[in-house]
């Protein structure tokens, strides 16, 4: 899907409530949660040890990270939405982060985002809060649901 391009604090107002996307689908390989498990240390076995995780995992075999799934957001920002006339734009952190299903490996994901909210906050900077929604193929309930804070200098 070709992104939506946004010109602006006035741009980004006018699509506050409106849902965007879907992305493209991403696939979530093992090889990436191995990467991610050396990146953050985080090496718990229902991630990164295939065998125990097919053999005593509720899940029947291991899965993506949370973090994980929440930082491949960032991958599909691009895809949903271009922003045009500002000097600058910093992830500024995250709301609410909720993980209500597992990503298996192998599983592809994709995302929807929807602008909740857009603010002066002084000093020249604009508060956008950005609700992002992805899901897993052929899944019933999304993998994550966050809101990105960003603040943007125009």
């Amino acid at each position: 899907m070709a992104p939506i391009t946004v010109d602006g604090i006035e741009g980004l107002k006018e699509i506050v409530g409106q849902q965007i996307g879907p992305s493209d689908w991403r696939e979530v390989t093992q090889e990436m949660i191995n990467q991610f498990a050396e990146v953050s240390g985080d090496h718990q076995w229902i991630h990164v040890d295939i065998e125990r995780a097919k053999n005593e995992s509720p899940f029947g075999g291991p899965i993506a990270h949370g973090n994980l799934t929440l930082s491949i957001i960032d991958g599909f920002r691009e895809q949903l939405m271009e922003n045009k006339g500002f000097k600058l734009g910093v992830n500024y952190g995250w709301n609410k982060v909720r993980f209500p299903a597992p990503v298996p490996a192998g599983a592809k994901v994709r995302a929807y985002s929807e602008v909740l909210s857009v603010d002066d906050v002084g000093g020249g900077w604009h508060q956008a809060v950005t609700k992002f929604t992805v899901e897993i193929e052929g899944g019933e309930k999304p993998v994550c649901v966050a809101e990105s804070v960003a603040r943007f200098l125009p």
